[in-house]
């Protein structure tokens, strides 16, 4: 009988050390499903070249944002604004964290070697699964940075060829660990469209700061020139980082031309080398310009200039982001997938400068060649 307990009671010992294992093994394999599940959200890191203020910042934060939302990354548009406010926001399916380099006004070597310091370490804190670079900078000293790499990078916004920084072996076939969407510009066909609202428009000078975007739209101006394949003849292209010498030529220019090609003023400095914020320069220009001006994208006519055809910065944004997504859910590597360059977007005029110029009825008679109006001017609408 004796024998009977002790080999009953071992055998109870035996089932409950046994029903204990069970437990703590079950417990743990929960334990590694949530861990699991935290870690299976896609970690978006996202690196603008510029700051929140910046107009084609925020229109391609618009474009990032919209993609995000559509292909299931975010869960409803009250997350666009959390993260758009707070530069983070952790959705069911994702956690995007966003960085600035501001480069506008920040862009001396030193300055960028900071950001640059900065961000690498939030990046390799962060250990995100994808990278998504905003414009030049950041695809130039980010994406070096990082290429060759593990993480898959797509970059938006580089003006001109994307070549130039060595992140691709060619458009066609990247060859790495990037891609991304890149920015020619739809000069010609903007002063085009300039000379049907401007009759008699022959010449134009060209004004551009001396920033790496401001460079790409004042080289590819003059090819065109020199090729001879630009719609009108170009007086002089001046590409400066002094607010001074911008004022000075833009006022003897006009006496010389029929018009302006305006493109990026945002590193301009004053005298004392300090930065001149680009809605100052914008005020000046149309304050004390009386010439109408053409520009490359719709964020300098919300600014208040006449007109552009439109280089979407809505559009590099989505279009990168939805190359992201082909990456994260095909699994296809970037070195695959070719350097896009999306198509045009709208004619867009801006209805306060055209009265400004005497243009209203110029406007009027060509509005079935207009996609969209601007009644704004930031620029002046914010001067005290």
């Amino acid at each position: 009988m004796n024998m009977l307990r002790k080999i009953y009671f071992t055998l109870c010992a035996i089932t409950l050390c046994g029903l204990l294992l069970v437990t703590l093994e079950t417990a743990g394999a929960a334990e590694n499903i949530s861990a699991k599940g935290k870690a299976a959200k896609v970690r978006f890191m996202v690196v603008s070249s510029y700051h929140p203020e910046y107009i084609w910042s925020q229109e391609t934060n618009s474009g990032v944002s919209a993609a995000l939302l559509d292909f299931g990354y975010l869960d409803n548009k009250g997350q666009i604004a959390e993260y758009t406010k707070n530069d983070y926001v952790e959705s069911a399916r994702a956690i995007v964290k966003k960085e600035w380099m501001d480069t506008k006004r920040q862009d001396s070597k030193s300055e960028i070697a900071q950001s640059l310091s900065r961000i690498v370490k939030v990046i390799d804190d962060f250990k995100p699964d994808i990278i998504l670079l905003g414009d030049d900078n950041a695809a130039n000293y980010i994406g070096n940075y990082y290429l060759d790499t593990p993480i898959p990078i797509v970059f938006w916004g580089i003006n001109g060829l994307p070549i130039k920084y060595s992140l691709l072996d060619s458009l066609e076939h990247p060859g790495h660990n990037v891609t991304g969407v890149y920015q020619l510009g739809y000069h010609a066909e903007a002063v085009e469209y300039l000379k049907k609202i401007v009759p008699g428009l022959k010449t134009i000078a060209v004004l551009s700061d001396d920033s790496p975007t401001g460079r790409a739209h004042a080289k590819r101006i003059q090819r065109y020139a020199a090729e001879g394949s630009f719609p009108v003849q170009v007086e002089e292209i001046v590409v400066t980082n002094s607010f001074a010498q911008w004022q000075a030529k833009a006022l003897a220019l006009q006496k010389k031309v029929d018009g302006f090609y305006i493109s990026t003023h945002n590193t301009l400095k004053d005298e004392k080398g300090v930065g001149v914020d680009y809605l100052v320069v914008a005020a000046w220009h149309l304050k004390n310009i009386k010439k109408p001006e053409v520009t490359p994208a719709n964020f300098l006519v919300i600014e208040g200039f006449l007109c552009t055809v439109d280089d979407s910065a809505f559009n590099q944004g989505y279009e990168a982001t939805k190359m992201a997504h082909l990456i994260l859910a095909e699994g296809i590597s970037p070195a695959e997938i070719p350097a896009l360059y999306p198509s045009r977007g709208p004619f867009i005029v801006n209805r306060k400068r055209a009265k400004m110029l005497g243009l209203e009825a110029s406007i009027e008679e060509n509005k079935d060649i207009i996609d969209q109006y601007v009644d704004e001017m930031v620029a002046l609408d914010k001067q005290p």
